[in-house]
């Protein structure tokens, strides 16, 4: 893996956002304003956070039409992850799988041409356990999706090994870092780097009792501490980012509105830790903003005190040789 001592410490982008941004429930919570439609979720979203993560295309094959019709909606400098199509990761059909390959990448075209994709999340699942089969096709999909920036993140314990690490690391692949329920045979938490390129993290709460119930509204209802964010915003965060270039956190637990919740959280800890410093939405965005986080959201320090016509920008404030979008 990444050797921090061989190489100085590169000046890493860092930006934060939720798995998913069109939730019904986040106007119940108070994050949208009510009765806000979902074809205007993503502008107003995109006033508080510099990058999402696109769930939806692993439910359906993106179409290049909607894809443009959305990226439309964010501010030029707002970036995209997206999920790989569950027909290349749960569901693979052996004689169709290149075809859906192809498929995806043509679907996220605008994306990629735009220079907009940040990253393809290819999550597997538990049952996906490291054997000759699975290495095969493993090595076959990162092949055929060759050119897109990939991040691989892995449910099974079983790829949790050096050698794994190292083919990601000879292909430029990055490991998803995961926040999770410590349960026996599910991947572990690491804050590995094999891609000097980008970090991938993903919050899905620490819910174990609901993690196998089979109900999402369980599995990610769950509200991060004040703690559990500071272990990484003071130690594993800043670990991380010495050695990359960019890096992409986003919170999957959605339930109640916590993921943007969240992340507003992180994302003051770390400006009050000095790495950054983070300015929400713009215009009128900014007082429902304010509003949430005062209505049970996580801005309870100085910093949830910010302007309308506060906007974001790729070139705020700096710290320890991080740059924080």
């Amino acid at each position: 893996m990444m050797d921090a001592e061989k190489r100085p410490a590169p000046d890493c982008r860092i930006r934060i956002g939720t798995s998913g941004y069109s939730y019904a429930e986040w106007v119940d919570a108070g994050f949208y304003p009510p009765q806000m439609k979902a074809g205007r979720m993503l502008a107003f979203y995109a006033g508080c956070f510099s990058v999402t993560e696109l769930n939806y295309t692993w439910y359906q094959m993106p179409k290049a039409a909607a894809i443009e019709r959305m990226q439309q909606q964010a501010p030029a400098d707002f970036l995209f992850t997206a999920k790989l199509t569950r027909y290349l990761t749960h569901e693979v059909e052996p004689d169709q799988w290149r075809r859906h390959a192809a498929q995806y990448r043509e679907g996220m075209a605008p994306l990629i041409q735009s220079g907009r994709l940040a990253a393809v999340l290819i999550q597997f699942p538990p049952s996906f356990v490291r054997n000759p089969c699975n290495r095969r096709y493993l090595a076959e999909l990162l092949d055929a999706l060759h050119g897109l920036p990939a991040a691989v993140e892995f449910r099974h314990a079983s790829w949790a090994a050096e050698r794994v690490y190292r083919e990601l690391e000879q292909r430029s692949i990055t490991l998803v870092s995961l926040d999770m329920p410590e349960i026996n045979g599910l991947f572990p938490s690491l804050d590995i780097i094999t891609n000097p390129d980008f970090f991938y993290i993903r919050f899905h709460g620490r819910n174990k009792k609901g993690w196998r119930s089979g109900n999402m509204q369980q599995q990610f209802d769950y509200d991060y501490t004040a703690a559990e964010l500071r272990r990484w915003s003071e130690e594993r965060l800043p670990a991380m980012a010495a050695r990359t270039r960019r890096g992409f956190v986003f919170f999957n637990n959605h339930v109640r509105a916590r993921a943007p919740a969240n992340a507003l959280q992180l994302m003051q800890q770390l400006e009050q830790k000095g790495i950054g410093s983070h300015a929400f939405g713009t215009g009128h965005y900014s007082s429902q903003h304010r509003r949430f986080c005062r209505g049970g959201g996580a801005c309870d320090g100085p910093s949830a005190q910010w302007s309308s016509g506060h906007h974001r920008s790729p070139d705020i404030g700096t710290g320890d040789g991080i740059r924080y979008e």
